[in-house]
């Protein structure tokens, strides 16, 4: 392969020691031989520097390289600012991809027809609580038409996790918004769609991604999650989906009923019940692919934590925008 055949795979990584090495094992044992590889690291206290260092030592497509801004658009941008490569895929530190995973990226890029391309992300959990987890996030019910949790033919998309992209096509939308700690990589998506590019997903890019080990660590991503989406919002109001607002409308719904219960109980009940119908019958759905008693018990609290996490920090972000917009003025 001659160097425009170059990859530069990006790894952004903050205290990632034990995932890391599964990671960087299925990065370096891809069909795609002609790679580079940039382990970005915000600053981890654990050893997850010293795990990039062992593998540097015994293969020179292994990078490290220092994250200052901590965040994973900054880490983004500082990959795209020193790679070698006309060609950047992103994959995180607490994932692993298929031996074809840039095999196929660059198939599908190299064509000219796509902004960006992206796989299907299969939640993986290592604990009880981790499994209800990932049984949540495969369910339409917990995550909606995301179509990259649980899509299963090739098509367009308004947005691709992990994606891999031109380095031409990064530099034309200005990178990653680095004010954007989350939902940095839909707000970058919407971007490239912006400028008339198309994004693909293609399930047979495979990506098993270890969610959180925790209902309460669960909880409070999808509060991140919600913030970082607010802040989206009030930057690109277009690129909203019904699906967005969704967990809003839930908790707005929810803290309408549990006010007036005192005063307007059968109020409360048409407020509260649909969702507990609904999630009692999408937890009956989902307890056969889970097993384990502990797990089972998780998977409606799974359920709960991401919509009203989401909810709830959607909200906590409009108001921070509204509270900073007030000193401003």
């Amino acid at each position: 392969m001659t160097c425009d055949d170059l990859v530069t795979v990006v790894i952004p990584t903050l205290n990632e020691e034990r995932s890391l090495s599964a990671c960087l094992d299925s990065v370096l044992g891809q069909t795609y031989p002609s790679l580079e590889v940039l382990v970005v690291d915000g600053g981890s206290t654990d050893r997850t520097r010293a795990v990039v260092d062992s593998y540097a030592a015994v293969d020179p497509r292994v990078r490290l390289i220092d994250n200052p801004g901590r965040v994973p658009p900054a880490a983004l941008n500082e990959a795209v600012r020193v790679m070698r490569a006309d060609w950047l895929v992103r994959i995180d530190g607490h994932s692993t991809v298929a031996p074809d995973y840039v095999e196929r990226a660059m198939g599908h890029l190299r064509s000219g027809d796509w902004g960006g391309v992206g796989g299907r992300k299969d939640a993986v959990g290592l604990t009880d609580k981790g499994r209800a987890i990932a049984a949540a996030l495969g369910s339409r019910f917990g995550v909606g038409n995301s179509t990259y949790h649980h899509g299963t033919s090739t098509q367009t998309v308004d947005h691709v996790p992990f994606g891999a992209y031109a380095r031409r096509v990064v530099e034309e939308v200005g990178g990653w918004n680095e004010s954007l700690p989350t939902n940095e990589d839909y707000e970058f998506d919407h971007r490239v769609r912006e400028t008339g590019r198309e994004l693909l997903f293609d399930p047979a890019m495979a990506i098993a991604w270890e969610c959180r080990p925790s209902i309460r660590a669960f909880w409070r991503q999808y509060r991140r999650y919600g913030r970082g989406k607010a802040s989206v919002v009030r930057l690109h109001p277009g690129s909203t989906k019904p699906r967005h607002l969704a967990a809003p409308a839930l908790v707005v719904l929810m803290a309408s009923g549990v006010a007036v219960a005192p005063w307007r109980p059968r109020w409360a009940i048409a407020a509260l019940v649909p969702y507990i119908v609904a999630l009692t019958a999408a937890t009956a759905t989902t307890l056969p692919k889970v097993s384990g008693r502990d797990a089972r018990r998780a998977v409606p609290l799974a359920f709960a934590a991401m919509h009203l996490g989401w909810g709830l920090g959607f909200w906590e972000g409009v108001a921070g925008a509204f509270a900073h917009h007030l000193d401003e003025s």
